[in-house]
């Protein structure tokens, strides 16, 4: 394993430290931190975007899973400016912290998608957030239907995030170096009245089942929960596919089944 400014990097927490001064800079440009913000780090490791974001800030508090990355922290930062919570991110309540609430972090790859999908859960309590993430799954986050990349990650975080990202960042940014391009991603709730769903969870059964299988068409990914002429009765065709709608459409579908 590989030695970074004396701390050995765990593969198994996926960890790759950001060192680009460039790229850190860009970063806490782009989420403009604000002294009195209520603002967590997921991950921050060896502390390069914990700084910065630090010398903006009156408080910061930062997710944690390494014993000796928190150490470190501890012993580099006052607990009056920085709380250290120990523990997985994928299993923290982020609404315990308060609201709006602004979050931030270079997310592990190995547990970004079902981090993303934990994160949505408390969208409500949100003001935004600023992700470095691989840059295939940023390209998953913000596709338009009728593209590829479009998917059921697409839909769940489109529905509740306006998503957009900012710029890409390359591995050489990074120690160790990953084998794959990185991206900043930005997401900011939609207001309430955005969000027609009745039933989110119905929502996401439909969205789940349609991508289930998604070169089939949508009159045998659904035939479980609405016939093809429920379908043409929404005005979506029963020989779509899951990637040819529209969110909107995954709302409409929900909502028929409420």
């Amino acid at each position: 394993m590989r030695q970074v400014s004396g701390h050995t990097a765990r593969r198994r927490f996926g960890q790759n430290f950001l060192v680009a001064p460039g790229v850190i800079r860009g970063i806490v440009d782009a989420i403009a931190p604000r002294r009195d913000d209520r603002m967590v780090e997921i991950g921050p490791g060896l502390g390069a975007l914990t700084e910065p974001l630090l010398a903006c800030l009156d408080h910061l508090h930062v997710v944690e899973i390494d014993r000796d990355l928190i150490a470190r922290l501890r012993r580099r930062f006052p607990a009056d400016r920085l709380s250290i919570h120990e523990g997985d991110a994928l299993a923290f309540d982020f609404g315990s912290l308060g609201a709006p609430l602004r979050i931030v972090g270079n997310l592990p790859y190995n547990i970004s998608t079902p981090l993303l999908f934990h994160l949505a859960g408390f969208a409500e309590r949100i003001g935004d957030m600023h992700f470095m993430l691989q840059k295939e799954v940023v390209d998953r986050m913000a596709a338009a239907p009728g593209s590829g990349d479009f998917g059921r990650l697409s839909v769940m975080l489109q529905y509740r995030f306006h998503v957009e990202c900012l710029f890409p960042v390359p591995p050489e940014a990074f120690d160790p170096a990953p084998k794959v391009d990185s991206a900043i991603v930005r997401l900011i709730p939609r207001a309430a009245a955005e969000r027609t769903a009745r039933d989110e969870e119905v929502l996401a059964r439909v969205v789940a089942a349609a991508f289930s299988q998604r070169r089939k068409m949508l009159r045998n990914t659904l035939r479980e929960m609405i016939p093809a002429d429920g379908l043409t009765a929404l005005g979506i065709a029963p020989t779509a596919r899951a990637e040819d709608l529209a969110v909107a459409d995954f709302v409409a579908l929900a909502n028929s089944l409420s």
